[in-house]
């Protein structure tokens, strides 16, 4: 595993950091990341391996310069073609794709983006993914918002003129149970027009709970579709569990969720491969559920407490490009979301392009917002965040410059009747 992504454990007890070391260095003290726990719900569904197959065959060095042009040429984008562009030979017609991209973006949106924030309301984890900032054994101020606290940060956001959110936590059932993320769904469905969740997988029943407290879609990060890479970075926890991860937007439709939300994050294996997988993933699902509404992310790595070596390895911004380009050829009708891990200059220049969504006025910390909104020095405790963000516009700011690209920015389109 590559050292890079170790953080500093010296705080740790003597108990403690011997078993993170055994988790480091010796997998056979690590459970099975293909076999479900206890409680996992299974389902019988066909796109994991539909997906994985293709991801098996996909050798991107064997595609030309002619299969790309070929590709651009096709009014309707195959799944060879999409694995075309998104091939090294692809590289040299990214200008051709930029074109097609947004000829395609402006076609199904017109010249509409979508702003949303998110809002953290807890990072206890129980899980050991080396990368992030709350994994459990990063040392950092740990903190899970009450109601009341969660409402004042709504309340704060919602005066911005935010009407769609995005809650978010640590992946931890104790500190954050579903029936708490239920209750703060039922708080922000209070302010907000739309509320998305970002939060641990969980089974069918549990996302039909979660639905019915107000939640509308799902977002999860598969993080990499590469089975043995993603043994060897998640050593510790249920989001160890490979196949139960995969499933989880599955089971949000199947729980009455109206959209589900994809990603892999860029820079933990091979990102044309994962980038490859991300796309299939939504594409043989939509197939199963037309009526859904799906969008895909595209994050890259960035820096985390106690680690700020930690980079998207290979995956600058030109291969960003690419992979946002080929999304939105192959899939025109998806949203495409691009975070605030990304530069102000890059994010203004891809939703001219292919991108459909992005944030504004974020934190990745945990009780903050009212001293970042306003500059008002606060009491309270706050949690650190999860990653460095990149960009740090508020939503005026990025309402503005949206407009000033020729633009229209959308805070929601959904009417509730």
């Amino acid at each position: 595993m590559d050292n890079q992504y170790f953080i500093d454990s010296a705080y740790l007890s003597p108990e403690a950091l011997a078993k993170k070391h055994r988790l480091e260095t010796d997998p056979s003290s690590r459970k099975n990341h293909m076999e479900y726990l206890p409680g996992m719900e299974q389902i019988q569904s066909d796109v994991c391996s539909r997906v994985m197959e293709q991801v098996a065959s996909f050798d991107y060095s064997r595609y030309t310069a002619k299969d790309v042009q070929a590709a651009l040429e096709h009014s309707h984008c195959s799944v060879e073609d999409f694995k075309a562009l998104l091939s090294p030979a692809a590289e040299p017609f990214l200008e051709q794709m930029a074109r097609r991209a947004q000829r395609e973006t402006s076609r199904h949106f017109g010249n509409t983006v979508y702003l949303f924030t998110p809002l953290y309301i807890a990072n206890y984890c129980e899980n050991y993914c080396v990368y992030c900032g709350f994994n459990c054994y990063n040392h950092i101020r740990r903190m899970q918002m009450n109601m009341e606290q969660i409402e004042h940060e709504m309340q704060v956001i919602a005066e911005s003129g935010m009407e769609e959110i995005l809650i978010l936590t640590g992946e931890s059932r104790k500190m954050s149970s579903v029936e708490y993320i239920g209750e703060a769904c039922r708080l922000a469905r209070k302010y907000f027009r739309m509320v998305g969740l970002e939060v641990y997988p969980v089974n069918t029943e549990e996302y039909r709970y979660l639905h019915s407290c107000g939640a509308d879609y799902v977002t999860v990060f598969q993080e990499t579709y590469d089975t043995v890479r993603y043994e060897q970075l998640h050593l510790l926890g249920a989001k160890r569990v490979w196949p139960y991860r995969f499933d989880a937007q599955e089971r949000a439709l199947m729980g009455g969720m109206r959209g589900v939300a994809f990603s892999a994050l860029l820079g933990l294996s091979d990102f044309r491969k994962d980038a490859l997988a991300s796309g299939l993933h939504l594409y043989y699902l939509q197939r199963k559920y037309p009526s859904a509404e799906m969008s895909l992310s595209c994050p890259r790595l960035r820096p985390i407490i106690n680690n700020d070596k930690i980079n998207p390895q290979d995956v600058h911004e030109k291969q960003l490009c690419q992979v946002l380009c080929a999304y939105r050829i192959f899939l025109p009708f998806a949203g495409i979301t691009v975070s605030s891990r990304e530069s102000a200059s890059f994010r203004n220049g891809i939703v001219k392009i292919a991108a459909t969504k992005i944030s504004a006025g974020v934190s990745t910390g945990i009780g903050d917002h009212e001293q970042k909104y306003s500059g008002k020095e606060t009491d309270g405790p706050q949690g650190d965040e999860q990653f460095e963000i990149n960009d740090s516009r508020s939503l005026n700011r990025m309402y503005e410059d949206i407009e000033g690209e020729g633009l229209q920015p959308v805070l929601n389109d959904y009417l509730y009747v």
